[in-house]
This record gives C-alpha cells, sequence and structure tokens, in this order.
C-alpha cells in the first residue's frame, strides 16, 4: 500500500490535536488527586461529587438559560441574514456580510474587551443578560454560515407557486420556506448552543457575579482538590458538545442534500 505523505501529516495533526483531550475522561476515573501515569485505581466518585455540588450546579443552569436565549436568537437573526443575503440585491452586501462575519476573525479577548467598556458606558451591569448579548454577537456568524447553504439551495418556484395559489409574503415564508430549511435551522440552534455552552472569554469578562460553566470551571483550577471534580465535569461536557455538533453536523448534511447543494465544508 502506497504511503502518503499528505495522510501521515493529516494523522499526526489529529492525533496532536485529540490526544489531549482523550486523556481528560482517563484521568476523571483515576483514584487519586494527582494527574499522572500510573493511574491508582479505578473510580466514579469525582461524577458521584457533582451531584452535591450546589454552586457547580448554579453555573450550569446559568450556562443552560444563557446557551438556550442564544441560541433561540441567535438563529432568528440568522435566519433574518441569511435570508437577505441569499435572496436580495442591496448598497453595501457585501460590506455588510464582511462586518457581520468580523467576530469570527477578531481575538475574542478584544471583543469580551470593546463589549465590557460600550455596556458599562450604556449603563448596564454586568449579569447574564450581558453574557446574552456577547454571545449573540459571537453565533450570529456561525448561524448565518449554517443558514446560508439552506436557502442557497432552495427552490425559488416553490414560493414562486405559493403565491400565484394565493398566500401572502408572510404566510408563503412561514408554511413554505421555513419547513424547507428546518434542517438547517436546527442545525443552527445546536450549533450556537454548544458555542455558547463552551465559551469563557466573553463570559468571564461580562458574567459579573453569576459565573457560567466555564468560568467555574476556572476557578476551580486554582485549588489542586478540585481538579478531579473538573476533570469529571469536563468529561461530561466533551461528551456533550461532541454529540450536540454530531447532530448539528447530520442536519447539516441532510439540509444540503435536501436542498442540492454540496455537502462539503462541514463542521466535522
Amino acid at each position: 500500500m502506497k504511503i502518503r505523505p499528505l495522510g501521515i501529516y493529516a494523522l499526526l495533526y489529529l492525533v496532536f490535536l485529540y490526544l489531549p483531550v482523550l486523556f481528560l475522561p482517563i484521568f476523571s476515573f483515576n483514584d487519586s488527586a494527582i494527574v499522572a501515569f500510573p493511574l491508582k485505581g479505578f473510580t466514579t466518585r469525582w461524577y458521584e461529587n457533582l451531584w452535591s455540588n450546589e454552586a457547580m450546579q448554579g453555573a450550569l443552569w446559568n450556562s443552560l438559560e444563557v446557551g438556550i436565549a442564544t441560541s433561540v436568537i441567535s438563529t432568528v437573526l440568522g435566519i433574518c441574514g441569511a435570508r437577505a443575503l441569499t435572496r436580495y440585491r442591496f448598497p453595501g452586501k457585501g460590506g455588510i456580510a464582511a462586518l457581520i462575519m468580523l467576530p469570527l476573525v477578531l481575538p475574542e479577548i478584544i471583543v469580551a474587551i470593546s463589549l465590557l467598556v460600550v455596556l458599562l458606558q450604556l449603563g448596564f451591569s454586568l449579569s447574564l443578560f450581558s453574557v446574552i448579548l456577547g454571545h449573540i454577537l459571537m453565533c450570529v456568524p456561525f448561524s448565518i454560515a449554517v443558514l446560508s447553504s439552506s436557502f442557497e439551495g432552495f427552490e425559488r418556484s416553490l414560493e414562486e407557486a405559493s403565491l400565484d395559489l394565493g398566500e401572502g409574503p408572510a404566510m408563503t415564508f412561514f408554511r413554505v420556506t421555513l419547513p424547507m430549511v428546518a434542517p438547517g435551522i436546527l442545525s443552527s440552534l445546536l450549533i450556537t448552543f454548544t458555542i455558547s455552552l463552551d465559551e469563557f472569554i466573553v463570559a468571564f469578562f461580562l458574567s459579573g457575579t453569576e459565573p457560567t460553566l466555564p468560568v467555574y470551571i476556572w476557578s476551580q483550577l486554582r485549588f489542586p482538590s478540585r481538579l478531579p471534580d473538573v476533570l469529571a465535569l469536563g468529561s461530561l461536557l466533551l461528551v456533550a458538545s461532541f454529540f450536540l455538533l454530531s447532530v448539528a453536523e447530520i442536519m447539516r448534511r441532510r439540509a444540503a442534500r435536501r436542498a442540492g447543494a454540496s455537502s462539503t465544508g462541514g463542521f466535522l
């Protein structure tokens, strides 16, 4: 069998990228607070400790509230933005699209500090609401990127047929367009929720006295005795993120096939 240099490079890259992540669940079952080989034994008590940790549970609920609000609002804005960018021509379209996607290329710490300054100048107090605003800014570009493929391959003749049969523009959108792009909408909801759930830098600057789960995990790393609990919690987040992104990618590919678009360039 011929060995391809590009294949070897890809394999080494994946090992370098994901091997440290695989150590996370391994050490979460280690019967020792010291993260080192050899393992001292097998235990599940670090996972059991999570059920009695009220501070962690409060941070988890904060992250869920922020994630759900962010995913819904970002997807609604993404639907509007993707439809406008793929269906209509208007002055400054390219510049507006670039401006919307700008948070993808800007360093997150710059975005977080800028949002902090702006919100404080406007009189907002730091809370989960300010975190939601920051996460929406970060997630809308991802939502538009996912939904654009659904709208680009959508047959406009279906909307024209609906209009010819007497439906108004609003009802055509809700009864014809939205059902056709529903897989893309679900994919957008899952991806933006996952991004919000895992996001740390913006939440760190904007959360105030209501920490999200990533901020709580970072605060616990200062205490060596809490490290096993953090490893267990991180393992659960790793599994949840992988599951949500897998479902989102399946829905994205289904939407691409349904619309007749290419299924390459996905998230996984």
